[in-house]
This record gives C-alpha cells, sequence and structure tokens, in this order.
C-alpha cells in the first residue's frame, strides 16, 4: 500500500464514526452527566436533610470539591496526553467514581450530636468523589470525544456533548426525586447512580478504544508539562477563548449563587417534598431543551455570540421573575402541577432555556478553539472557567447572602438558614456582567470567521491563534 492510500485509508476510518464508539459516546456522557447532577443537585439537599441546614457546609463542599476537579482534570489530562491514552482513564475513573458515590451516603449514618465531623466527612467525601469523576470524564472522556472530532462528525460530537449536561440534569432531577420520594431516601438514590457509573466503567474496560490518530506528547518532564498550560503568554494567545471562558465564568458564578441552594428553597422555603420538586424542575429543563433546535440552527448560521446573548436575557428574566413573583403565599406544595405553581413553572422554564442555551452554545465555541495537542490539558483549562471559578466565587457570595436576608430558624443544632428569592436577585445582577465579555468574544469571533470565508473563497490556510503561537 503506497503513502497515499495509507492516508486515504486513516481519513476513511477517521470519517467512519462506528456504532459502538456512538453507544460509548452516549453511555458515557449521560452516566457521567448524571452523576454530576446527583452531586450538583443532590448532594445540596442531602446535607439539609440529613446533616444540617447551613449553608456554609454547602460552600466549602462545592469550593472544595471544585479544586479537586479541576486539579484532577490538569493531572490527569497531562498524565493522559503523555501516554497517548484515554481508555485507562475513562474506566478505572468512572468505577472509582461510582464506588465513591454510594461511599458519600454513608456519611448519613454519621451521628448528629458529631456535626463538626459529619460536615468535615461530607466535605471531603465530595473532594474524593469528585477527583475520581474528573479523572473518567473530564479528563479521560471528553479529551476522548475532543480526538475523535474530524471535519465529517465534529458538529454531530459536538451537538451530543452539548445536550448532554442538559439530558442529565433533566433525568436525573426528575428521576432523583422520584427515587428519594417522599421518605427522604438518599441512600437508596447513590447506590443506584454509583452502580450505575460502575457498570458503565466496566463496559468501557472492555469495549472502549483509543483514537487511531493519538499519538503521545511528552514536552519535558511531567510536572513541567503539567506547568506549561500556565504559560500565560500561551495562555493568553487564545483571546477568542479567553473571551468566552471569562463570559462563561461570570455567568457561573451567578447560576451557582442559586443553583446550588434552588433545591433548598424549594423543599424548606416553599415546602415541597423532594418528588415533585424534581418534577417542577425536570420539566422545565424538558421545556426549556426545545430550544436547542433553534440555537443549532443559528449556530450553524455563525450566530454563537448572539445565542448567548439572548440566553443571557432570557436567564435574568426568569430569575427576576421568581424574585418579584414567587413566594410561598402563592404556591401550593400539595403538588408539582397545581395551577398555583404557573408562576413558579414559568421561572424555571426561563431559567433554563438560559442555561441549557448557553452551556450548548459555549461548549461548542470553546471546544473548537482547543490547541490541537494538547486537548486533553485545555480540558482543565475549561474546567478552570466552567466548574473552579463559578463555584468557588459563588459559594463565597451565597453563604452571606442567606445568613443575611434568608429565613433564621432555632433548630435543635442551632441556628438553621432556608434560602429565600434573593439568591435569584443576586444571580441575575452577576450573570448581567457576562454580557461584557461576550463584546470582546463577539468581535473576535466575527473577525475569525470572516478570515475563514476570505480564506475558503481565495482556497487558502487559515492562520489560527495556535498556529500563531508555534
Amino acid at each position: 500500500m503506497t503513502p497515499e492510500n495509507i492516508g486515504n485509508s486513516t481519513n476513511e476510518k477517521r470519517a467512519r464514526t462506528g456504532f459502538r464508539t456512538w453507544l460509548l459516546i452516549w453511555g458515557l456522557g449521560i452516566a457521567g452527566q448524571l452523576c454530576w447532577n446527583i452531586e450538583n443537585q443532590w448532594f445540596n439537599t442531602f446535607i439539609y436533610a440529613k446533616i444540617a441546614k447551613d449553608p456554609a457546609i454547602i460552600s466549602w463542599m462545592v469550593a472544595i470539591s471544585a479544586i479537586a476537579t479541576t486539579f484532577a482534570t490538569f493531572f490527569f489530562g497531562t498524565l493522559a496526553d503523555r501516554k497517548g491514552t484515554r481508555k485507562p482513564f475513562v474506566a478505572f475513573g468512572y468505577i472509582t467514581w461510582g464506588i465513591c458515590t454510594i461511599a458519600f451516603g454513608l456519611t448519613e449514618f454519621i451521628p448528629k450530636e458529631q456535626l463538626m465531623v459529619a460536615a468535615v466527612m461530607v466535605v471531603i467525601a465530595d473532594a474524593v468523589m469528585s477527583f475520581f469523576g474528573s479523572m473518567g470524564n473530564d479528563a479521560g472522556f471528553n479529551a476522548w470525544t475532543n480526538d475523535l472530532m474530524h471535519d465529517h462528525n465534529r458538529g454531530q460530537i459536538g451537538a451530543a456533548l452539548a445536550t448532554q449536561p442538559v439530558i442529565g440534569t433533566i433525568v436525573g432531577t426528575l428521576a432523583g426525586g422520584a427515587i428519594i420520594g417522599t421518605e427522604e431516601n438518599y441512600m437508596r438514590l447513590f447506590l443506584v447512580m454509583g452502580g450505575l457509573i460502575i457498570a458503565v466503567g466496566i463496559v468501557a474496560l472492555f469495549t472502549m478504544k483509543d483514537s487511531p490518530t493519538l499519538k503521545p506528547n511528552v514536552e519535558g518532564g511531567f510536572w513541567k508539562q503539567f506547568a506549561s498550560v500556565f504559560n500565560f503568554k500561551k495562555f493568553f494567545s487564545q483571546k477568542e477563548l479567553i473571551a468566552v471562558n471569562v463570559c462563561v465564568a461570570v455567568f457561573f458564578i451567578g447560576f451557582n449563587v442559586y443553583f446550588a441552594h434552588m433545591g433548598n428553597y424549594m423543599l424548606h422555603y416553599l415546602g415541597f417534598n423532594e418528588s415533585d420538586m424534581g418534577l417542577l424542575q425536570g420539566v422545565g429543563l424538558i421545556f426549556a431543551m426545545l430550544m436547542v433546535i433553534p440555537a443549532v440552527v443559528l449556530i450553524n448560521k455563525n450566530k454563537s455570540p448572539l445565542v448567548c446573548l439572548i440566553a443571557i436575557i432570557l436567564a435574568i428574566a426568569g430569575l427576576l421573575w421568581i424574585f418579584f413573583a414567587v413566594n410561598p403565599e402563592n404556591v401550593d406544595p400539595s403538588g408539582a402541577f397545581k395551577g398555583a405553581n404557573f408562576k413558579l413553572m414559568l421561572g424555571v422554564f426561563l431559567v433554563g432555556v438560559g442555561y441549557v442555551v448557553i452551556l450548548q452554545t459555549t461548549t461548542v465555541w470553546a471546544k473548537a478553539l482547543y490547541p490541537a495537542d494538547s486537548k486533553g490539558q485545555f480540558e482543565g483549562v475549561r474546567i478552570l472557567f466552567f466548574v473552579l471559578i463559578p463555584m468557588v466565587f459563588g459559594s463565597l457570595i451565597a453563604t452571606p447572602v442567606i445568613r443575611m436576608s434568608g429565613l433564621q430558624i432555632e433548630g435543635e443544632a442551632g441556628m438553621e438558614y432556608i434560602p429565600n428569592e434573593y439568591i435569584f436577585l443576586i444571580g441575575a445582577i452577576i450573570s448581567a456582567f457576562a454580557v461584557i465579555p461576550l463584546i470582546f468574544a463577539r468581535n473576535l469571533y466575527v473577525k475569525r470567521i470572516k478570515a475563514a470565508a476570505a480564506a475558503s473563497a481565495a482556497d487558502v490556510p487559515v492562520p489560527t491563534e495556535t498556529s500563531d503561537q508555534n
């Protein structure tokens, strides 16, 4: 076989994304997003139901787990790049992730009089779970899907990755509430979801294959390569990627002010149970997901900045609507779909549209800008802006907001703090500032698209930010 034929054969292999590969993309992706949803949605309500009604515990848990997530993504992403393989990181990461999910639930059985011990243990357990979750999902699975992308499947894989967090949130919210039930059986939820993640990890161990184009990328010693992504000259040369990531970070700081506490707001302030809370949020997100369709059309027409702006505006509108229009006097917690709950459902829908659409758009937008030889490491950059900064700062803001403006109730273990509508007002104000970096991202985006169109018309290669830095 001639070199030319070898090249053609490789291109043909790249052009085909087999049925087994698609099963793994969807199976690993949805399972991972379900597990992240358990952590982001139900761990917080678990704290209030089984440990203590104190937002500080949630804030510490969210912030420490975000740090663990980010470090693990950089560490294992660099290691996977150097080894030239993703499979063992995905398989063993998922299996350990599932085990840690089940182990987290055991903190429920720590005696209530040992509150400090229980609080410390849930923070540690969540951090360990996040560490291995990032090994399997962020550094492993996400980098693996990036390796698989090429001109023939980029749109399909990008669409799958963009919608999976939304599907995971919807299914995790609906199924989570149903599994927990009115008897608050959180351990049942952790057993079911942990078992699912373990099973998916075992399947990946025996069926997953690395991309044929993936090769080891060794640049000096491990820690030198690990630190290379923090080379600020290289990092800030990615101007469009930086602007997109800053926009995401600001928006999700506002998001994390209210989202981590939204479940407890609905349970303990409005009076719903876990099952009805899951229905209200899940159904709202189902309708919100329908907005993915027109968003895709606009994204394909190179309107990503416009889509992001619309998403931010709708999210802010939903947050302000909940703040001004929803209170315990005008909802009916005896059932999810009582007519009195329409105002709440409308607010959840608008907030859901903003979340779904901006996550979808910025995920595809950012991934298209990754350097070709450092995709594993740049998943760490994504986590830095999508997870670490929003969760740390969102948590730091949320705790004083709840303690100063929320309900204060004297409980058996001391003062209890219940989040109220002010978390949505503060979230809306912060999210509005995301428009500023979006303007800079838009200008760079338009410039790049125009350059690509001009180069295509002239049939010449287009220099990219990543090639400029080499």
